[in-house]
């Protein structure tokens, strides 16, 4: 639905991630009320093991933009396929996947998409022995921030609407119909 870009922000020279929705979706104002939803979650729940977005926007031409932490990295699913993981590194990796989901749903903000693809594993820059990593979740654009958090302006999802990738979406989400909390992604947690 969209390409994330390097990019330096300027006058700072920081450099950050910008993901860009595909202007075929920016024009329709329900996916880019959902892209913008990323925005909204991520920051809610502001915890180290999220990826943060510091702005977003449209550009004159209607093309919608995340400004997001530009993260140096591996995801999950490139970690997985080229091996190294022994139990220590998986024990570690589901610790952190844990902790970054329970603040989420601390914050009534359910992913509703976890999969190894929505994982980056990058270097952690607060340990304090070398080598160290940390777990940090991506991709909110799905999720579902439940109602104690809720405006007019967060986009719904109809009852009939199966959101996920159906590999690793709980047996409620697939049928659709319900409304999907915390459980959804803790199953999805047991499927990785």
């Amino acid at each position: 639905m969209g390409a994330v870009l390097e990019a330096v922000q300027e006058p700072i020279g920081r450099r950050v991630a910008v993901k860009v929705l595909h202007r075929k979706y920016a024009m329709e104002p329900q996916i880019t009320a959902r892209f913008f939803n990323e925005a909204r979650a991520v920051n809610l729940i502001d915890h180290p093991g999220i990826v943060q977005v510091s702005d977003y926007g449209q550009l004159p031409d209607g093309t919608a933009y995340l400004v997001m932490e530009f993260l140096k990295g591996e995801t999950l699913s490139a970690r997985a396929k080229r091996g190294g993981m022994g139990l220590p590194d998986i024990v570690r990796v589901a610790r952190q996947i844990a902790a970054a989901l329970a603040a989420a749903h601390e914050k009534n903000v359910f992913h509703r998409d976890l999969k190894p693809d929505n994982i980056m594993i990058v270097p952690d820059p607060d340990a304090d022995t070398p080598g160290r990593e940390r777990v940090k979740l991506l991709d909110f654009g799905i999720a579902k921030v439940a109602p104690a958090e809720e405006n007019d302006k967060a986009p719904k999802t109809a009852t009939d609407v199966v959101m996920g990738t159906p590999r690793y979406m709980a047996p409620e989400q697939c049928r659709g119909g319900v409304t999907i909390d915390g459980k959804a992604d803790v199953y999805s947690m047991g499927v990785l």
